[in-house]
C-alpha cells in the first residue's frame, strides 16, 4: 500500500495555554514514534497546503469564517490581545487561523490524492482538531471541521454519490454531524463514550447517521463486538465511494481525557476492518486525519498502530 503523510510545520504553531492537552507536542509525539518504528522510509511524505475559501465554505457559514478572520487581525495589529477564549475550551491566539487553514487543507490535498491514485490512502497529522466545529461555531479545541471539509470537497470535485466518516475518538464528533445531518450522500457512523462531553443527547440512529454509543469503561471485547455488529454491515449497506476517518486516539486506555480502555490493539484492529471494506467498496482509498489523542505516548502509539494497518504491514 502507498500511504501519504500530510503535515505542516504550522499545525505545531498553534498553541492554546501551556497545560492545554491540545498542544504542539501531539504532532511531534506521532513523528517521533515513526521514527522509532523505522517507518518514515515507507510513507510519502507531503507538505499541507492552505484551504481555498471556496472549500472552507462549503462545510461553513461565510459570517462565521469571516469572523475568525477577523478575530485574528485583532490579534495580530499592534497592541492587540494575545488570545481570544472563543469558547471555555478553544483559545485563539495569533497562530491558530493559520494551523486551522493548513489542517483543512490537508484533509482536501489528502482526497485529491487518492482520488487520483497516487496514493491508496493518508494520513493527515495536523492540528487543530476538527469534528467538534459546528458549521457556524467553534468548539472543543476545533476552528474548522477538517473531515466534513473533506468530504464536500469530494463531493463536489468527484461527484461522489456515497462518502462514508467513520470517527472512533472518545468523543462524539457533534458537529461533524450538524454538519452533514441533512446529506444522505454522507454516512456519519461514531463510537464514542456517553454521557460525556460535548453532553448532547445525539439521539437514535437515523438515515445517514450511526451512532455507537460506548459507556465509561468500555474496552477491546465490546468495542469490537458494536463494531462488528453495527458499524461493518452499515457500511456494507451503503458501500462507500470513499472512507474518511476522524481519528482519534482519546479512546486509549491510557489517555485521562475519556475513560474507554482501548488498546493499540484496538486502533489497528478498526482500521484493518475500515481497509477491507475500502477494498471491497472504494478501490482502497481512505483518507484519516487527526482528531483526539492527549496523552502523548499512547497517541504515539497507537497513531503508529493506525499508520502501519494504513500501510498494510499489520
Amino acid at each position: 500500500m502507498t500511504t501519504a503523510y500530510i503535515t505542516h510545520d504550522a499545525c505545531e504553531k498553534h498553541q492554546m495555554g501551556d497545560d492545554h492537552p491540545e498542544s504542539p507536542a501531539r504532532i511531534g509525539a506521532i513523528h517521533d514514534r515513526l521514527i522509532a518504528g523505522q517507518m518514515l522510509d515507507f510513507l510519502r511524505w507531503h507538505e499541507a497546503e492552505k484551504v481555498q475559501m471556496a472549500d472552507l465554505l462549503a462545510a461553513h457559514e461565510q459570517s462565521y469564517v469571516e469572523e475568525i478572520f477577523a478575530k485574528v487581525a485583532e490579534l495580530q495589529a499592534p497592541h492587540g490581545p494575545d488570545t481570544f477564549n472563543i469558547e471555555p475550551e478553544t483559545v485563539l491566539m495569533a497562530h491558530s487561523l493559520d494551523a486551522a487553514l493548513y489542517g483543512a487543507g490537508a484533509a482536501v490535498q489528502a482526497v485529491d490524492l487518492v482520488m487520483t491514485g497516487a496514493c491508496h490512502n493518508a494520513f493527515c497529522s495536523v492540528r487543530p482538531p476538527g469534528h467538534h466545529a459546528l458549521a457556524n461555531q467553534a468548539m472543543g479545541f476545533c476552528f474548522f471541521n477538517n473531515i466534513a471539509v473533506a468530504a464536500k470537497y469530494a463531493q463536489q470535485k468527484y461527484q461522489l454519490k456515497r462518502i462514508a466518516i467513520v470517527d472512533f475518538d472518545v468523543h462524539h464528533g457533534n458537529g461533524t454531524e450538524h454538519i452533514v445531518a441533512a446529506d444522505k450522500g454522507i454516512l456519519y457512523a461514531s463510537s464514542y463514550q456517553h454521557p460525556f462531553y460535548p453532553y448532547n443527547d445525539p439521539g437514535e440512529s437515523h438515515d445517514n447517521i450511526l451512532h455507537m454509543p460506548l459507556e465509561a469503561g468500555t474496552g477491546s471485547e465490546l468495542f469490537r463486538q458494536t463494531i462488528n455488529d453495527k458499524l461493518w454491515p452499515t457500511l456494507e449497506q451503503f458501500q462507500p465511494e470513499l472512507i474518511l476517518i476522524s481519528a482519534g486516539f482519546d479512546a486509549h486506555q491510557a489517555d485521562e481525557m475519556g475513560q474507554l480502555r482501548l488498546t493499540d490493539a484496538d486502533f489497528a484492529w478498526i482500521t484493518d476492518g475500515l481497509m477491507a471494506q475500502a477494498k471491497k467498496h472504494s478501490q482502497e482509498r481512505i483518507v484519516s486525519v487527526l482528531e483526539g489523542g492527549y496523552q502523548l505516548d499512547a497517541l504515539g502509539r497507537a497513531a503508529c498502530c493506525h499508520i502501519r494497518s494504513l500501510l498494510g504491514m499489520s
